[in-house]
């Protein structure tokens, strides 16, 4: 093919205007992978008359043949014209599509958490900080652990591959919906009912010096309800994830939490704190409910096929384990808790609880960033590009520092405001306001190591092959809590728990950086500590500023208010004065639309 010969699929006619262009016979590509092939398809070869001119040749001369404009030169290679792409069902989603789901995602989240402060408002209205709402608080563990084991974490890791990988290969799953469902219900089916029937026991187990165990139980019989249906809703979730349906599965938590207060308080008369344990059961059967007629509506819009195993066995134990095992050992930081406050005066454990429950948002918060970024770490891992994947751990774990340690701030400097604001009122007293601030700040020493577990966990699963070692730190920060809450239950009661569990999270937190180089990723130790050393001092003066202005404030929700502006303009200007960089760059992370 020569400078000037341009092939263009048959019928389209030539490059320019039709003259000077000639087009000899119609040619045809055998072979798709040649160069100057136009995959496959029948082509016509289009060449301008300059071919033919040369100076030399006698009977070449300017007044038949004039040079052709330069405008008209083509490079040395052949242009290969190819038909537009078609995006696929199953081709990758646009960056800006994948930012519009995560704006979703976290907007839905934070409904339902704020749905989920309404709830815990009720309850304390209502109940107070006493024996019912202990009793309550023991059965509540089970739908805590259900939800991060089959909602949030094993289940997506068990079912979203799986669903994938049958999408990926072009088969319907209609056949792995049946080859996986009936199992998947019968074995929650008889775990629901062995919790049911051994409602004493775990009750026994997880609060054995609790004041009303009967109360406990009945509460316990009801939430065991939810091991079937939050497993069903994971279940449902993973599939519509997989299909790109994000937002039915953004909403149970709304769906959730709204069946909860609901019940609670059309019941509350009638069954008193079990009114709340029967909203659990109902809320749980909504998180189905909301997801149903999605799935149904994605099952007939896919045709039946195969299911098949998934290639490279990703469904195995060998993977499954290690994550399941890290799970259950963050979880068990709630068992080792309120093992420990239950011997203790009655509403100790309910002072835990709403600590907890206000101290761990600003966490949620920094942990929805590295959520959002976490495809982005991924597929740089995937392809072997570690120095991306280096940059962008490191720039996660300063982002998460700033948003949970500003957050910090604001909850150490006006802890027992929030907590008279948010609680105070009904059967929760004045001296539960006090005994639940104090906790929450306790409580907020570990804050920095609960985010940063949950930002450096991710690139050790995003490894090719299973790794035991964050399930490791883990157990071994779960020690460390069991050992300290042993020691300071005694002569600090929930003090010294709330005590127990910051510093186990954080001795996991810094082994969990101890060893991203050896499993996953190096990072730059020497690059990532300043920058957190400046958003601390930042924090610093930030809480300083807040504490003192909420203690010259009498209102209680005028100090809210106020500290909600005051705290984060001095850490915005004590983080500009220390050159912080992180502030910027969590605005460029937003307005870019998830591009890396």
């Amino acid at each position: 093919m020569t400078s000037t010969e341009v092939p263009r699929p048959a019928g389209e006619g030539p490059p320019e205007d039709a003259e000077p262009w000639r087009r000899p016979a119609r040619q045809a590509a055998p072979d798709p992978h040649a160069a100057g092939s136009v995959d496959g398809a029948p082509y016509d070869l289009w060449t301008h008359p300059a071919d033919s001119f040369h100076p030399a040749h006698p009977s070449a001369g300017s007044a038949f043949l004039p040079d052709p404009p330069d405008v008209w030169a083509l490079p040395p290679e052949p242009i290969e014209v190819r038909p537009p792409r078609t995006r696929g069902a199953h081709a990758a989603p646009r960056p800006s599509r994948m930012a519009h789901a995560a704006a979703v995602t976290a907007g839905l989240s934070v409904a339902g958490s704020v749905l989920g402060l309404v709830r815990d408002q009720g309850i304390a209205h209502l109940f107070g900080a006493g024996a019912e709402s202990d009793a309550f608080l023991v059965a509540w563990t089970i739908p805590e652990i259900a939800a991060t084991v089959l909602i949030e974490d094993a289940m997506a890791l068990l079912m979203v591959p799986a669903f994938s990988a049958v999408l990926a290969r072009g088969d319907g799953t209609r056949s792995l919906v049946r080859g996986t469902l009936p199992r998947l219900l019968a074995a929650l089916a008889v775990l629901t009912a062995a919790l049911a029937a051994g409602a004493p026991w775990v009750v026994r187990v997880l609060a054995p010096g609790l004041a009303d165990p009967a109360t406990a139980v009945a509460c316990t019989r009801l939430t065991a309800l939810t091991v079937l249906t939050f497993g069903v809703a994971g279940y449902l979730s993973a599939a519509l994830r997989a299909h790109r349906r994000f937002v039915p599965p953004a909403a149970i938590y709304i769906a959730y939490n709204t069946g909860i207060v609901a019940v609670l308080l059309a019941l509350h008369g009638r069954l008193g704190v079990k009114a709340a344990a029967a909203g659990v059961a109902v809320g749980g059967a909504l998180m189905i409910a909301v997801q149903l007629p999605s799935f149904v509506q994605v099952l007939r819009a896919t045709p039946p096929g195969p299911a098949g195993p998934v290639p490279g066995n990703p469904l195995g134990l060998a993977l499954l384990a290690p994550v399941v095992v890290f799970t259950l050992s963050r979880q068990a930081q709630v068992l080792v808790e309120r093992f420990f406050a239950a011997p203790l005066p009655a509403g100790a454990i309910s002072h835990l609880n709403y600590a907890e429950k206000v101290a761990q948002l600003p966490m949620a918060l920094s942990v929805m960033i590295v959520t959002v970024t976490f495809p982005v770490l991924s597929r740089a891992l995937a392809g072997g590009d570690l120095e991306q994947a280096r940059q962008r751990v490191e720039r996660d774990l300063a982002l998460a520092c700033l948003v949970v340690l500003l957050g910090t701030a604001y909850v150490v400097a006006c802890a027992p405001q929030i907590i008279d604001v948010l609680f105070q009122r009904g059967e929760f007293t004045a001296a539960d306001t006090a005994a639940t601030a104090t906790v929450m700040r306790v409580y907020a020493l570990g804050l920095l190591g609960q985010s940063l577990v949950g930002a450096l966990v991710r690139p050790y699963f995003s490894a090719a092959g299973p790794t035991w070692y964050p399930a490791a730190a883990m157990a071994l920060g779960l020690l460390v809590t069991v050992v300290t809450d042993a020691a300071a239950a005694g002569p600090w009661g929930v003090y010294g728990i709330a005590a127990g569990n910051a510093l186990g999270i954080t001795v996991t937190a810094a082994l969990l950086l101890r060893g991203l180089g050896a499993h996953t990723v190096a990072v730059r130790a020497r690059a990532v500590a300043p920058r957190i050393a400046r958003i601390a001092l930042a924090a610093l003066c930030a809480t300083a500023a807040g504490w003192a202005l909420a203690h010259r404030l009498p209102d209680p929700a005028v100090a809210v208010a106020a500290c909600a502006v005051a705290v984060p303009a001095v850490f915005a200007a004590a983080a500009l004065a220390a050159r912080v960089p992180e502030v910027p760059d969590l605005l460029a992370i937003v307005t870019r639309k998830g591009r890396p």
